[in-house]
């Protein structure tokens, strides 16, 4: 099992821009060819074994659609993530020429898209590639830009992604499309099964239940979760942002804590503001428990089902301890 961490937290966010390194990574990215492999950072390597032979070169925006990606692929596919460092906030990131060089050179490239890595957006544009086949998830969920971007905390948005990695394998390497439909399988019923059971368990006892939270990526699980968000969405999108929140907001959080209106307070410990660590402490010291969540990978060895079963504990048992069942 892995412990939650507490990252270094980040204090809001910047517009993104490419600079002047992005600019010599697409230069750089032009001699790379198709075929190449890279070495970049988050890369996964398995040798082929039956079937084509063939081993698919994927690149994705962040390590947790890497994670799947990976375990989708097994010993078919070499994926390597852009996003890794726990610490790296993703709508800030800069490319670099290393980048670039990876998405030049493969064949799957599966990005996160409504406005969250527009950088990784531009890195394809910029560095084309023949037969490139791309996932944009949020065109895949259909969430347009201004719509909320964590779609990893999204379970049925998760089990789409799923659906389409395998679909997009199997029309890469035709030859070993019941290998991957055997990985499928085995990641859905075997490899998540907790995932889905704590999912299905907290929605079963806990629905309804009203909880506050840091910023906007708790909306998605609290929905998948049937769990009831009472913060302002208008301060959740402000902090995911990186804007200052209205005192009305501000205000109405401070109301929702001290009349112990909310059970449990979701924060998300990689994205911390002054803001939201007094409403930690409030909530702290009304009683009311305090659930953690990171934005990435954490720690960035674990895969996605530890990850985030971890956290589904951690939200259980605050509900457990709020609710009194």
């Amino acid at each position: 099992m892995f412990p939650m961490p507490f990252p270094t937290p980040r204090s809001g966010r910047r517009t993104v821009r490419l600079t002047l390194g992005v600019a010599m990574a697409v230069v750089a990215a032009a001699t790379a060819t198709a075929c190449s492999t890279s070495s970049a950072k988050g890369s996964t390597t398995a040798a082929a074994a039956g079937g084509s032979g063939r081993t698919i070169e994927v690149v994705a925006g962040e390590n947790f659609w890497g994670s799947i990606a990976t375990q989708l692929g097994g010993s078919h596919v070499k994926v390597t993530s852009i996003i890794t460092n726990p610490n790296t906030d993703p709508h800030d990131y800069e490319a670099t020429a290393a980048d670039a060089r990876t998405v030049a050179g493969a064949r799957y490239a599966i990005v996160n898209g409504i406005g969250y890595d527009a950088w990784a957006d531009k890195l394809l544009a910029s560095n084309p590639a023949s037969g490139r086949a791309e996932l944009k998830v949020g065109d895949l969920v259909g969430i347009k830009p201004g719509g909320n971007p964590h779609r990893w905390y999204s379970p049925a948005d998760v089990h789409k992604v799923i659906e389409r990695i395998t679909a997009d394998y199997k029309k890469l390497d035709p030859a070993d499309a019941a290998y991957f439909d055997r990985q499928r399988t085995t990641f859905e019923t075997k490899t998540l099964a907790e995932y889905n059971k704590l999912i299905a368990d907290i929605k079963a006892k806990y629905a309804g239940t009203p909880i506050g939270a840091s910023e906007s990526i708790v909306t998605p699980l609290s929905e998948g979760l049937g769990l009831k968000m009472l913060t302002p969405e208008t301060f959740l999108d402000a902090m995911s942002e990186g804007s200052d929140p209205t005192a009305k907001d501000k205000a109405t959080i401070d109301r929702q804590i001290a009349d112990r209106q909310i059970k449990v307070y979701v924060d998300n410990t990689q994205n911390s503001t002054p803001d939201v660590q007094a409403q930690v402490k409030a909530a702290k010291a009304a009683g009311i428990p305090v659930a953690a969540v990171t934005e990435t990978l954490a720690p960035a060895g674990a895969t996605f089902q530890q990850w985030q079963t971890t956290q589904l504990r951690g939200i259980e048992q605050a509900l457990a301890k709020a609710i009194g069942k």
